[in-house]
């Protein structure tokens, strides 16, 4: 195994599509989809696809977590499930096909107990063997404390000391987890970056500054700010890495900052440079909005998608450096 996923608040996504969202009305919607769901399984099943040895671990209760589990078995990911009382989540999209826009109604999930968290824990230190990364990604559940994972990220690097911890969270989650000094590899979008500093980080040389002073507070080695549709950064001690967007449809936005992670992980596993690594994820990230629901890409999407993308644009830190950095975006 190179790569085990946590996910501590997994969920089954349904989504469907409706003309026109409208309230008090009956609407009547297509057909719904069921996808498994939560920001760990999500890096864990583009993981398995682009071909990586990698063991999705996860919380699960109640028949929707069977149902859960029962679709990830459908797809061949190997997974390691702790049984808690609290059934596992459903989380709703909607698609508005008049508008194009899509509604995403996500909910807490379980509340885990304490016995439940300290069995949680021992059984991911146990499940670590040999994993060159582990990610810990996702919202978390009620009845965790804020520094839950960087408990986690501490029980891994007790038995692995060398494990490449990637972190994909918000909020003080987020915070925490950074604070443990253990973090390799932190993925936040723009918006869980502002959060993260309290700054408006208005351009490209103020997101590039900001991954960089938390690489020089020995938070994290590698900052990858997903930007939406401006693209995204890839922030090291060495360099700066910007990939413009890969132009697509969109048809769901669900999944594709997981894609993005799950895409740069495989890239530097397989020994790529850091701008290879982000054009593989902004590939992995552009296939999966084309995907309805909580669907996906592939390997043949994530192949397509990176013929498409142009070359990445690797700067110094530099002011100039940077200056070409805004002006290409």
């Amino acid at each position: 195994m190179n790569m085990l996923t946590v996910t501590l608040n997994p969920a089954v996504d349904i989504s469907t599509s409706v003309e026109r969202i409208a309230d008090t009305h009956k609407l009547r919607c297509a057909a719904a989809r069921r996808d498994p769901g939560g920001g760990g399984i999500n890096v864990a099943r583009v993981l398995h696809r682009l071909g990586a040895d990698c063991t999705a671990f996860l919380l699960a209760g109640g028949g929707s977590g069977h149902t859960l589990l029962a679709m990830l078995a459908d797809e061949g990911l190997h997974t390691q499930a702790l049984e808690i009382a609290g059934e596992t989540r459903e989380d709703f999209s909607v698609f508005e096909t008049a508008t194009g826009r899509e509604y995403r109604f996500v909910l807490p999930g379980p509340a885990v107990a304490p016995d439940e968290w300290a069995a949680c824990r021992r059984r991911v230190q146990a499940g670590v063997g040999a994993a060159r990364f582990m990610v810990l990604s996702g919202s978390l559940p009620p009845g965790l404390s804020r520094d839950a994972y960087a408990q986690l990220a501490r029980d891994a690097c007790e038995v692995r000391p060398d494990i490449r911890i990637a972190v994909d969270a918000s909020g003080p989650a987020l915070a925490a987890a950074l604070d443990s000094g253990l973090v390799d590899i932190v993925k936040p979008s723009l918006a869980e970056l502002r959060e993260l500093t309290g700054k408006a980080l208005s351009d490209a040389h103020a997101q590039a500054d900001a991954g960089r002073a938390l690489i020089e507070a020995g938070k994290a080695r590698i900052v990858a700010i997903t930007l939406g549709s401006q693209g995204a950064l890839l922030v090291t001690s060495r360099q700066t890495c910007f990939m413009p967007a890969v132009p697509t449809e969109v048809r769901s936005a669900i999944g594709a900052g997981d894609s993005f992670l799950a895409g740069l992980l495989w890239a530097l596993d397989q020994g790529a440079s850091d701008g290879e690594a982000l054009h593989y994820a902004a590939a992995a990230a552009a296939a999966t909005l084309r995907q309805p629901g909580t669907r996906l890409c592939d390997a043949r999407d994530v192949v397509r998608a990176y013929a498409k993308g142009e070359r990445p644009l690797v700067v110094n830190g530099t002011a100039a450096g940077i200056a070409d950095l805004c002006a290409k975006r």
